[in-house]
């Protein structure tokens, strides 16, 4: 928190600018330098600031990241801003004028829920993290909107806001990433009987839960950004026991008819690998059934169809080779085909990408795309490329 308030002064804010785009390959040079006319411990905290603001580009951009202040498990923990201003969106939509939002960290969805013109309670009990947070509002301009309060989230009283939203810790210092929601800071059962108390209300949780685990009371979300999924993130006061795959940007959803298990049928020209979220969600059957689909085999989420049809859900490969497993013959089709660029994915085969590609050794101006997977049982090797747009 010292290293905060020093960055806070004229002093630390002109170093901070100073430092702004500092290569990681000058900092040696440029602290020493620094170093004639500062003290080494403000050089010190402006360089590591400056190294996690680098950082935070990815999740919260150009602009906000370089006014922005962090903490390491900030830029680690914290909401995508893309995630964020979805969810922000969302809860004006549902007429949320104040949150209360439980393990704020840095601030990121405080922010977000800010600019979407809802008040915002931001409570955490780490000192250095709700230093951050409250010069993160300040510094973006939104402290008006937002309260900063350094406190333990089960002693907060909520009433009187019209949703809560938790954010509850999933690493650990001595194990890292926490599985159990049970061992989540607060546990997720905690988080659960805050979250019935408020009109509306949303808890963030890792995307790997269990789909046993989401309380009767709540809706499921997941969410994907640009393919990759983000979160999950179970929503009361919406619809209790819906479940529905978010993807952005867009925002697309899927939401959950309840339907069966596809049917398995042989490989069809058109191979479809749904988004993560889709699978996260359970919602293949949904894609499915969208894309007039089968599955390869009953235990792996790939739908094979005979035609193109346009989904954001599912990225799309025409095929043009099924074989049995087998390294040699792979070797040569791809040899035959002067395929140099090789994109190997795999689901339900034990074989490593990298170790495939070092044994067929693509070479040639030519790309492919190879599936690892079985098709009714059985390892499978199907090459295809991605396919164009559907037309008509």
């Amino acid at each position: 928190m010292n290293d905060l308030a020093s960055l806070l002064t004229p002093e630390g804010r002109a170093l901070l600018d100073a430092v702004r785009d500092t290569d990681p390959a000058d900092e040696l040079a440029v602290a020493t330098r620094l170093r004639r006319e500062h003290p080494a411990e403000l050089v010190s905290a402006a360089l590591g600031q400056a190294r996690l603001r680098q950082r935070a580009v990815a999740k919260f951009g150009a602009a906000d990241a370089g006014r922005m202040f962090f903490t390491p498990n900030g830029v680690e923990q914290s909401t995508r801003a893309s995630v964020a201003a979805y969810r922000a969106a969302r809860m004006a939509e549902l007429g949320v004028g104040s949150v209360a939002d439980l393990c704020c960290g840095i601030g990121g969805d405080a922010i977000a829920l800010a600019r979407a013109g809802i008040r915002v309670l931001a409570v955490d009990r780490d000192p250095q993290t709700a230093a951050a947070a409250r010069a993160n509002a300040e510094a973006l301009g939104l402290g008006d909107l937002i309260e900063v309060r350094e406190a333990d989230v089960t002693e907060v009283g909520t009433d009187g806001y019209d949703a809560v939203f938790v954010d509850p810790a999933r690493r650990s210092s001595k194990r890292g990433r926490i599985f159990d929601p049970e061992a989540y800071s607060p546990p997720l059962s905690w988080a659960v009987e805050a979250a019935l108390k408020a009109p509306h209300a949303a808890l963030k949780i890792a995307p790997g839960v269990p789909h046993e685990a989401v309380p009767a009371e709540a809706e499921a979300e997941w969410i994907s950004d640009g393919g990759d999924v983000k979160e999950a993130v179970l929503w009361f006061g919406t619809a209790p026991g819906a479940v529905r795959a978010t993807l952005l940007p867009g925002p697309r959803g899927l939401l959950g008819k309840g339907l069966p298990d596809p049917p398995v049928r042989p490989v069809g020209r058109y191979l479809y690998e749904p988004d993560g979220a889709v699978i996260r969600a359970h919602l293949v059957a949904e894609a499915a059934e969208e894309l007039q689909g089968g599955l390869l085999d009953p235990t792996i989420a790939y739908v094979t169809a005979d035609e193109l049809r346009p989904t954001p859900y599912a990225t799309a490969y025409e095929i043009t080779d099924q074989l049995p497993f087998n390294v040699k013959k792979l070797k040569a089709l791809l040899r035959e085909r002067e395929v140099g660029i090789l994109t190997v994915k795999k689901r339900g085969s034990a074989v490593e990408p990298e170790e495939l590609r070092k044994k067929v050794k693509p070479s040639g101006p030519h790309s492919a795309t190879v599936f690892l997977t079985r098709v009714a049982g059985a390892p499978t090797m199907l090459i295809g490329a991605p396919a164009g747009p559907a037309t008509g």
